[in-house]
């Protein structure tokens, strides 16, 4: 059956938006009609090379729909039910699986190798991220779905796929941030206005916003940040400014980027937690001195997926959701239809906030 998508056909062309060939689900396999997909900044890393993907490719990894039909051996969903696409599904079986740490499973993107589709010449299309959002149906393994929990709309819960997990679990499952301490998040889009809404729901004290656009201060007062600083090189000084000359509790690095990670670093008071979020290439290099490092005491850890573990997590979510306490439609700043994702890659790259959703 011909769907349309977004057709990634090599490594920094622009995406294609195009007419596949969608088979049927196989054994173990799921299909699913996209009601709405985030355009993540991972997308993007994707489609320049940051990060690998076998091409050409379906991107989109952040997504929700309505399951069309299942394959043989697919008994916890059926048609008809609304689904979360889980693009980092786990193995179980694997050294972090066993640990428990499931966000870091060695298997967990073994499927975006799999041909999942055909474009209409007859070329084998790789499913991005596992799930191949940026389509107005997908295939996928039954482990990539996960039901939408009670009371979330479907086109917000897309947002929950990538977006809100990794905010809400850097904040909460890295960091650990806890009632009273202070918190400065560095970078303003999906990720950051998650993690502000995070910081808020944990009791932060302070929260402070940083980015390197004025414009996005009333996205990230809307989400929760008490304090708003435009990126600079005094951005570190100005944060210990806030927190009396001893700088935040934590600092949640949403950017990448080397300036940012070693600004977050700085911003952080001796003996705090700074966490990366953000996704940055090889060539953005970070460098400390061994005196400061044992001098200011404090942590630097990398976070995957928001160290989330999807099936456990949603629930929470949806109760925060229900709560009043999560706002997911104050992360879309755009709803846009499947052609809108080239603009939205351009917007992305001219530094613009918040997420833009596909709506199908």
């Amino acid at each position: 059956m011909a769907v349309r998508a977004a057709v990634l056909p090599a490594v920094g062309s622009p995406l294609e938006i195009t007419g596949i060939d969608l088979p049927d689900p196989g054994p173990g396999q799921v299909r699913v009609r996209l009601a709405a997909a985030g355009v993540c900044h991972s997308d993007l890393s994707l489609s320049d090379g940051t990060m690998h993907v076998p091409v050409p490719a379906v991107l989109g990894h952040e997504g929700a729909g309505t399951v069309v039909s299942v394959g043989e051996g697919v008994t916890h969903v059926a048609p008809g039910d609304g689904v979360v696409l889980n693009w980092a599904p786990s193995c179980g079986a694997c050294h972090a699986c066993s640990l428990g740490e499931v966000w870091l499973c060695a298997n967990a993107l073994s499927g975006a190798a799999d041909v999942y589709a055909r474009t209409a010449e007859g070329t084998d299309l790789h499913p991005g991220l596992n799930v191949a959002a940026f389509a107005e149906e997908t295939v996928v393994s039954t482990s990539c779905v996960l039901p939408v929990p009670d009371g979330v709309p479907l086109t917000d819960a897309a947002l929950l796929g990538c977006a809100v997990l990794t905010g809400y679990g850097a904040v909460h499952h890295s960091a650990r941030v806890r009632r009273g301490e202070t918190v400065a998040v560095f970078g303003v889009g999906g990720v950051g206005l998650s993690a502000l809404q995070a910081a808020r729901i944990a009791g932060a004290s302070k929260i402070v916003a940083v980015d390197v656009s004025a414009e996005k201060e009333e996205l990230a007062r809307a989400a929760g940040a008490t304090d708003y600083l435009v990126a600079s090189d005094t951005t570190a000084r100005e944060i210990r400014g806030l927190t009396g000359k001893q700088g935040v509790d934590v600092a949640v690095e949403c950017a990448g980027r080397a300036v940012s990670i070693r600004t977050a670093w700085d911003s952080t008071r001796r003996g705090g937690r700074t966490t990366v979020v953000g996704i940055g290439g090889k060539d953005q290099q970070i460098t400390f001195n061994a005196l400061e490092i044992f001098h200011w005491g404090r942590t630097l850890s990398g976070c995957v997926y928001g160290n989330s573990d999807p099936a456990q997590d949603l629930p929470v979510l949806a109760e925060h959701i229900r709560a009043g306490r999560l706002d997911l439609s104050a992360l879309v700043t755009e709803r846009i239809s499947l052609d809108g994702i080239p603009a939205a890659f351009e917007n992305m790259l001219a530094g613009k906030g918040g997420r833009s959703l596909v709506v199908f």
